[in-house]
């Protein structure tokens, strides 16, 4: 064992930690709640709110069980639009749910 390094500092540690625990895909992923309104657009976004991300799924919450069948009818397209904002860390499914009012 060689411990002839001497100490490191720990912000030069923390990337490859990240990245050895996927934590900096997950990262990258949740970018996509912020960019959500940009990514549908206004219209889509006035009736939505993107909530989370957990492992690969994006959940959407809708305000109305009527936008939720015709978003869930859409899904592809919003899929593959999101994930081509996220190009190397791709979501797998978008889960859209019915808000609580």
């Amino acid at each position: 064992m060689n411990h002839s390094r001497g100490p490191v500092q720990v912000g030069s540690l923390v990337p490859s930690v990240l990245d050895q625990y996927g934590v900096k895909d997950q990262i990258k992923r949740m970018t996509v709640l912020k960019l959500w309104p940009e990514i549908v657009g206004e219209h889509v976004a006035a009736v939505t709110h993107a909530r989370s991300v957990s492992e690969r799924t994006l959940f959407v919450e809708v305000c109305t069980s009527a936008w939720l069948m015709e978003l869930n009818m859409m899904k592809g397209d919003f899929l593959a639009e999101v994930n081509r904002h996220l190009e190397d860390v791709p979501v797998e499914r978008i889960i859209f749910f019915l808000g609580e009012k």
